[in-house]
């Protein structure tokens, strides 16, 4: 079980490497919502996302026959981007296995890092293809969310927004396979033990919000969804029983939510976050959530944005 201990231990030690992103607030979303709101921005974190804080700390614990034989890892592109950069940092061979649609910013921005990126067809297992290939070249494999290195460095965003804001009311958190909704939730218990936690999924790919209704891991089809952060099928054997010890409640929203609210960041904001990145963000704009007189924390996860993609988008709402 990953504990508070190992979240503090994991900020002393990436806390050289990472950035301490920002603590933004906005007049705007707070008079809409009713909340005091702040957003701690993972978008403005190394490579564009939050994944940065596991991936170092995780390839930081390797020895020096593991950091020999290098690492590989399985994502749709931030956990891509982010062990690429870190393997890079340490010196780290890293072989990255990825779907050959995942946005194409994803793709270059983990190969620029350096890593070998093997594609895979949709349909084929992207786990056991990064098995095989551990098996046969002896490389360590670092998952995206089910490691307990992982989840304590993701833990560390909560960890640094409540040192900020002081206790919290409400933490509202995207939630992929829940590797950074179960180390922030560890977190948020600790350092603001009042503090209700709610993680948010994509309607379309609402696995741990099944499997926490089912209260056993529910795994669904791959989701088909804008959200390609969150595109998981089942939250991990790790990640799952943190969840249900820490957070509170999980919420969903519709990928035509999740699009308002990030273009209403945009542009009143001023800040580039991708869809899954507004996932937290959503779920109070759009009201899947009341928090009125509260005061909220928010997790913009990342924002590495496909922007072909997002003018595509702004052109179908205005044609």
């Amino acid at each position: 079980m990953v504990t508070y201990e190992d979240v503090a231990a994991a900020h002393e030690r990436i806390k050289p490497h990472a950035v301490r992103t920002p603590v933004l607030t906005s007049a705007a979303i707070d008079e809409r919502t009713g909340a005091r709101v702040f957003f701690k921005c993972e978008n403005l974190q190394n490579m564009g996302a939050f994944k940065f804080r596991g991936a170092f700390n995780a390839l930081s614990q390797l020895n020096d026959e593991e950091r020999r034989r290098g690492v590989i890892a399985f994502s749709s592109g931030n956990h891509a981007q982010a062990v690429a950069l870190a393997g890079r940092m340490l010196g780290i061979k890293t072989v990255i296995v990825m779907p050959a649609d995942a946005p194409k910013v994803k793709l270059e921005g983990t190969r620029g890092y350096g890593a070998e990126v093997v594609t895979y067809q949709a349909g084929e297992n992207r786990e056991e293809i990064a098995k095989e290939i551990s098996r046969k070249s002896g490389a360590t494999l670092i998952p995206p969310y089910n490691h307990p290195h992982i989840i304590a460095g993701q833990g560390t965003t909560a960890k640094e927004l409540i040192e900020e804001t002081g206790p919290l009311d409400a933490l509202l958190v995207p939630c992929g396979g829940a590797g950074l909704l179960s180390g922030c939730a560890i977190a948020a218990k600790h350092l603001s033990p009042g503090c209700r936690v709610i993680g948010v999924e994509p309607e379309a790919g609402n696995d741990v919000f099944l499997s926490v209704k089912s209260k056993k891991i529910v795994t669904i089809g791959l989701p088909n969804t804008i959200a390609d952060g969150a595109r998981t099928q089942s939250p991990g054997s790790i990640t799952f029983p943190l969840v249900q010890r820490y957070v509170d409640e999980m919420l969903t929203v519709t990928d035509e939510e999740l699009l308002r609210s990030m273009f209403y960041l945009w542009e009143r904001m001023k800040v580039v976050v991708e869809p899954t990145g507004a996932l937290a963000a959503s779920a109070l704009l759009e009201k899947r959530i009341s928090l009125k007189g509260k005061k909220v924390g928010i997790v913009l996860s990342g924002g590495n944005v496909d922007f072909g993609w997002a003018a595509a988008q702004i052109g179908k709402r205005q044609g």
